[in-house]
């Protein structure tokens, strides 16, 4: 039976490996358990505005080496994980929240909900599509006009044009990514996230819609000595650390 490893552990150990022993492969059921916790990441309003396509064919490595343009990290790869953005799909995802509110609270009329049980569905069926709807960027805009007056009278939420909605959907996307490199860490499998790539032939490749957005791509297999760059270094705590 395999020792539980701790996360301090997987956190040690996990590296950006450039360069995988070829000769080692990797379980392709692990790989997907992996990502199956990484969906348990932290999501801004629980949108889940993502998709993991998990590579394992040689046909699709050796397609996605090219456009990933053939890092070693990627050439060595025994498999691939390219984690994309969905925020195209923010109706379905706010229309799914709010069916599982409602088996939660009990199909009932809305008379019989309770004020938090009435907030949390009109949180998914009214603010929602009011925080993510756009046109040409123009409402994003004046939403964004909007809170900024009534932020110089109080707090005020401001990330509500595309562009921030975009960020926000991509840092979402970010955990689940460090969330599925730490799982794969804890299973002595290693990964490297990587950004130069062409993420508009990924996405040919891969069949996905133009409004898509690739969020990284993600190597798997096991290192090789060389394949990790010397020791870790990190800015000293003190420099970024700020207590108030």
């Amino acid at each position: 039976m395999k020792n539980k490893t701790s996360f301090i552990d997987a956190l040690n150990y996990r590296r950006s490996v450039r360069l995988y022993d070829e000769n080692k492969e990797i379980n392709t059921e692990i790989v997907k358990k992996c990502i199956q916790q990484a969906t348990l990441a932290p999501t801004s309003s629980n949108m889940q505005l993502w998709e993991f396509h998990h590579i394992t064919s040689s046909k699709k490595l050796r397609k996605l080496t090219e456009e990933c343009l053939g890092q070693s990290a990627a050439k060595t790869a025994k498999q691939l994980v390219v984690v994309v953005v969905r925020k195209d799909l923010w109706k379905k995802r706010a229309k799914a929240n709010a069916s599982h509110l409602i088996n939660t609270f009990g199909n009932k009329p809305k008379s019989d909900y309770s004020s938090k049980e009435k907030f949390a569905l009109n949180y998914y069926q009214k603010l929602i599509p009011f925080i993510y709807f756009d046109f040409l960027g123009i409402f994003g805009c004046l939403k964004y006009g909007f809170s900024w007056v009534t932020g110089l009278f109080k707090p005020s939420y401001r990330q509500l044009r595309n562009s921030d909605m975009r960020v926000v959907a991509h840092k979402s996307a970010g955990l689940a990514a460090q969330t599925f490199m730490l799982s794969m860490a804890a299973e002595n499998y290693d990964t490297c996230p990587m950004e130069g790539s062409d993420t508009l032939r990924i996405k040919k490749t891969l069949n996905l819609p133009l409004r898509s957005e690739i969020n990284m791509v993600i190597s798997c297999g096991i290192r090789k000595p060389e394949g990790v760059y010397g020791e870790r270094f990190r800015i000293p705590f003190n420099e970024i650390y700020k207590q108030w």
